[in-house]
């Protein structure tokens, strides 16, 4: 499946005129007590879009920045279904997966809910009104304290085992969304070294804009904002393959903490089985 023009035809819908762009290993995480009552409000929880605004990036590989993605009562409710529950998170190799040092973070695969559900109905909307909430891996949060990162790689797999159709194909699109910032962060922005930083001072709200131009782009962490983008494109024998231009990193937290999120759209749809399995 190829989803360029339903991303972009998405991101018309969300902005009229996208043109005018505005644009070591560390332990898990402890139980936050924070969010210890925020899932007795989610039986209240009404699933309400955002009216967020989608900002063109990159044509080529195409990366759309989405304002205001996801809605503060959204973040609240995602962090108490996580809380206490996250893992040192893994990096695929071969056909397994692996803690790293590559990757010191920790995440939270969170099950069916109704702010799960919500979010995953945006996600799906905004690539293809027609797409099956079954192509959607389970969402996932990435915690990420001081000193925490996760190295430059790609979402999508090498491995034929990952990425055949009977296993749900390749991840065809990523969304990586900020959930968590703590106001005391520095540092723990999204880099893709390959991907042009769009010109203008506008765009500084959203990228930084004191990197040297040959470190491609680097997304700031804010609440409520996400970046979507496409893993694959069309290769010479027109099968979709995994494009190297999306390589990124989640650059240290340097203070405070961030917690983001993570929507993997793969190209046909998951089994039960499958799902319960990643």
């Amino acid at each position: 499946m190829h989803y360029s023009l339903l991303a972009v035809l998405g991101a018309v819908r969300a902005l009229a005129d996208s043109a005018q762009i505005p644009v070591a290993n560390s332990p898990a995480p402890a139980y936050d007590a924070a969010y210890a009552s925020a899932p007795a409000a989610a039986g209240s929880f009404e699933c309400v879009h955002p009216a967020y605004k989608a900002h063109l990036v990159s044509r080529s590989p195409l990366v759309i920045y989405l304002e205001d993605f996801i809605t503060p009562a959204e973040r609240a409710l995602l962090l108490a279904q996580a809380n206490a529950s996250y893992v040192h998170s893994n990096v695929a190799v071969g056909n397994s997966s692996t803690t790293s040092a590559h990757r010191t973070s920790s995440s939270a695969s969170l099950s069916a809910s109704s702010v799960v559900s919500c979010i995953h109905a945006r996600a799906l909307s905004f690539q293809d009104f027609a797409l099956s909430p079954a192509h959607l891996e389970p969402l996932q949060l990435v915690r990420y304290a001081t000193g925490q990162h996760y190295h430059y790689h790609t979402d999508w797999f090498s491995a034929a085992s990952h990425s055949g159709l009977s296993a749900g194909g390749n991840r065809a699109s990523s969304f990586f969304g900020y959930v968590k910032v703590t106001p005391d962060v520095t540092g723990g922005g999204t880099n893709f070294p390959v991907v042009t930083p769009p010109r203008g001072d506008k765009w500084c709200r959203f990228i930084d804009c004191d990197e040297e131009w040959t470190s491609g782009t680097t997304f700031r962490p804010i609440e409520g904002n996400a970046v979507y983008w496409e893993n694959l494109v069309e290769g010479p024998d027109g099968v979709q393959v995994g494009d190297h231009r999306t390589l990124h990193a989640g650059l240290p937290v340097t203070s405070g903490e961030k917690v983001g999120m993570n929507i993997w759209t793969r190209q046909a749809p998951l089994g039960d089985s499958v799902r319960q399995g990643l």
